[in-house]
């Protein structure tokens, strides 16, 4: 029998605000356990939760950016569970009546076609703490610092039908929360996790199957093996005679299988009723307008524009926009370059981004900013030194060893342009080789390639390869 795979995610992106969504306690992420609980995230008697204004701008920003609905009312209600990382034995979240509904988000496929993917929803809600279970000899901790800290839940139509659809609607996802400056996106820290709910059926069946939820995925690669292990589990499953249990599972990494948690609830056990602490939160056309004005210019749109405007493809306008301070910086270099889009694009995509990479610093750290990259191009468009050598230049001006007109001197790396000096280093190197010589004018072109190693390695890399090939063809002719 053929299946079909059906995937919704469930993700959960921590909003970058300073303080918590019903209390002024702090946010900032690795502070010692418990000091960033105060009586209000803790469920004190007396104390009264008061809604964080800057949560609600953020959910409206990432609404608009998916095309959602506004909730002009939207209503918090507490979510009633027991857990021991829950002190007040309930969540603060929405439920009938979300701030923003009925979105969607465009997603890249691999054969180079794309797919429309429905949000049904995102609400607010107030994170749990979290416990810990090292270090305490057969014992567990609870550190309520996450306690109250705000989330955005985004949640998905079961729209999805592969593992690597939800990845890439999961990153697509991560790239516009951090591109709105929502989100900080980091994984590894819990600000932007994942539920999957995965089910299976038979092809061309219009009726969904019993689904299992993987939680609390944390990173693309997990997300990707924890679903394709459970497509995998459920075919097996039913193909053997039993039926899937609608239950909550986890991924385990390290045995790359899902286990069960437990079994799944219904909303009804939740016992969902309006917070009676908080208001209904209502929404104006001037907040929602003020919104739309801040808004950045989206990574679709900004990379239809570097294709239009700069002329590049279409992957490397999405390689560049697929970070606002990548592309911010792609700009500011061919702005103070005046030009040569291709150029900069090549460089920062390649060294750059290499760089980068191997010194694991962000853009913001770079010790090469725009202005002296634009500079480095600037001496390889004039023709004072090869690209070759500007590998070499960029790498000096990476450690910090001066300007690139300074480094160029400094090291004696100005390019070699005067055509009798060519003639020369070409005329050494030909005297040098008759062998290959008459290999060449017998009609073995490949041999082109040693010529032209040769003089650049007399040379030392200092002659212009333009210049090198065109009179090396000439003198080769006899």
């Amino acid at each position: 029998m053929e299946w079909e795979t059906v995937i919704g995610l469930e993700i959960h992106a921590q909003l970058a605000t300073k303080s918590k969504i019903f209390s002024a306690a702090a946010t900032a992420y690795g502070a010692e356990p418990n000091t960033q609980a105060c009586a209000i995230d803790l469920g004190m008697p007396g104390v009264l939760p008061v809604l964080n204004r800057e949560a609600v701008r953020m959910a409206a920003m990432l609404g608009l950016a998916i095309g959602a609905q506004i909730a002009r009312r939207s209503v918090f209600a507490r979510k009633n569970y027991f857990y021991p990382d829950l002190p007040k034995g309930y969540q603060i979240s929405q439920y009938e009546l979300p701030v923003v509904e009925k979105g969607e988000l465009i997603i890249d496929l691999e054969d180079g076609s794309s797919k429309v993917i429905g949000i049904t929803r995102a609400h607010l809600e107030e994170d749990a703490g979290k416990s810990l279970h090292e270090d305490f000899h057969g014992q567990s901790g609870i550190d309520l610092n996450r306690a109250g800290t705000p989330l955005l839940e985004i949640v998905s139509e079961p729209d999805l039908r592969s593992a690597k659809e939800a990845v890439a609607y999961m990153k697509k996802l991560h790239q516009m929360v951090v591109y709105l400056g929502i989100c900080d996106g980091n994984m590894q820290e819990g600000s932007f996790r994942c539920d999957a709910n995965v089910s299976v059926r038979p092809k061309n069946q219009s009726q969904f199957g019993t689904r299992a939820e993987i939680k609390n995925l944390n990173s693309f690669r997990f997300v990707e093996r924890a679903i394709e292990f459970e497509i995998e589990r459920q075919i097996d499953l039913i193909e053997s005679g039993g039926k899937v249990v609608q239950e909550t599972r986890l991924y385990d990494p390290d045995k790359g299988e899902t286990r069960p948690m437990r079994s799944k609830e219904e909303a009804n056990d939740y016992r969902y009723f309006p917070d009676p602490d908080l208001l209904p939160l209502i929404v104006d056309e001037a907040f929602i307008e003020t919104v739309r004005a801040s808004l950045p210019e989206l990574p679709d749109v900004k990379k239809q524009r570097f294709m239009t405007q700069y002329g590049l493809s279409s992957y490397d306008a999405g390689v560049l926009t697929a970070s606002r301070p990548l592309s911010d910086y792609y700009e500011a270099v061919v702005a103070a370059l005046g030009g040569e889009p291709k150029l900069c694009a090549n460089w920062v995509m390649g060294d750059f981004s290499a760089f980068l990479n191997k010194d694991g610093k962000d853009i913001a750290d770079s010790p090469v900013n725009a202005a002296q990259l634009a500079g480095l191009l600037r001496r390889i468009q004039d023709r004072t030194i090869s690209g070759k050598i500007a590998k070499d230049v960029f790498e000096a001006l990476w450690v910090g060893e001066g300007d690139t007109d300074a480094i160029i001197e400094k090291r004696g790396l100005r390019q070699i342009t005067d055509t009798s000096a060519i003639e020369k280093v070409i005329d050494d190197v030909i005297a040098a080789s008759p062998e290959q010589l008459a290999q060449y004018r017998a009609g073995k072109d490949k041999l082109f390639g040693f010529f032209v190693g040769q003089v650049m390695k007399l040379s030392k890399g200092k002659a212009n390869p333009q210049q090198v090939n065109e009179l090396l063809i000439e003198k080769l002719k006899g």
